[in-house]
């Protein structure tokens, strides 16, 4: 098992319980959303309630511990912070896969046909997994 305390105060972040249990769940089962979150907090700490939970998850999000992910049509997930990637979302289930892609070459592209300069890229793939195929 990973030293959750270690790796929350590396963020500077206080290792709480209810912090603990979000970065098992998390590391556990992958990307998750608030209410999954929710219900699997729930089990733990039968009186905590929605907005502990988005008040522990706009903390680590702004210490960068984890990021969100934000899926078209969907609600969003998140995941513990690892190095740069994409996703590819199952249009059926709702599987989420983590893909490594360098987007440097696409990010150059686009700056060189807009104004802007990009400074990060999130791209999701949607399509329908192996297993709903």
């Amino acid at each position: 098992m990973n030293n959750y305390t270690e790796i929350l105060r590396a963020h500077n972040l206080k290792a709480t319980p209810q912090r603990l249990e979000i970065t098992n769940a998390l590391y556990t089962n992958g990307h998750m959303n608030i209410e999954n979150l929710y219900a699997m907090m729930l089990e733990k700490f039968n009186s905590i309630s929605l907005a502990t939970i988005y008040k522990n998850i706009n903390i680590m999000l702004e210490a960068a511990f984890i990021q969100e992910v934000k899926i078209p049509n969907a609600k969003s997930v998140y995941e513990l912070t690892k190095a740069s990637h994409s996703h590819a979302v199952c249009s059926n289930c709702g599987h989420i896969e983590d893909i490594t892609l360098d987007l440097s070459s696409i990010q150059n592209t686009a700056m060189g046909i807009t104004d802007f300069k990009i400074e990060t890229s999130d791209l999701v793939f949607s399509g329908l997994c192996k297993k709903c195929q």
